[in-house]
């Protein structure tokens, strides 16, 4: 069934049965628009046809789709208990001092008393100074501004999440 060319990480997510494959995808993106687009275009041959698909499905994602996207990620500087891939995206404020972490807390809940959902950057490889810096920069933003940043950053890191999902063990 599978192409000499698709990679093994791909092969198997190509083979999951559907609720498995829907369930991860929709660990890797709470919007289950998104994830059920996805899930319909599959088996997919390459990872970077997974890549565009993913896109694609961003770039339909209705605002009320991106706020069901955005509840599954929780603020900078809180990452879930227990949830080792907001940890893992978000350890640029693991070291961060109390002072940045308290500043943090404080632009997070501005932003989100100003466009009613979380600052949603995509985190990984970035400190805490540069998120914090990136908060204060995008809470002047319209929030039509700021629900296409929010679309980009949401697709960065689907795709990150997508490369876990689909490499090989």
């Amino acid at each position: 069934m599978t192409s000499k060319s698709t990679p093994p990480g791909l092969a198997r997510f190509n083979a999951l049965e559907e609720h498995a494959a829907y369930a991860a995808l929709h660990e890797a993106c709470a919007s289950t628009a998104w994830a059920k687009r996805l899930l319909a275009a599959r088996p997919y041959a390459a990872v970077d046809d997974l890549y565009t698909a993913s896109d694609a499905a961003m770039a339909e994602l209705t605002a009320e789709d991106l706020q069901e996207a955005m509840a599954g990620h929780p603020p900078i500087g809180r990452p879930k208990p227990g949830d080792p891939t907001s940890a893992r995206e978000q350890r640029g404020m693991a070291g961060a001092s109390e002072e940045l972490k308290a500043e943090m807390l404080e632009l997070n809940l501005a932003y989100q008393d100003r466009f009613g959902h979380v600052f949603l950057i995509c985190a990984t490889g970035r400190t805490g100074e540069q998120m914090r810096d990136a908060v204060k920069e995008r809470i002047g933003n319209s929030p039509e501004q700021e629900r296409e940043i929010v679309r980009t950053e949401l697709g960065k890191i689907n795709r990150i999440r997508l490369a876990r999902l689909v490499e090989e063990d």
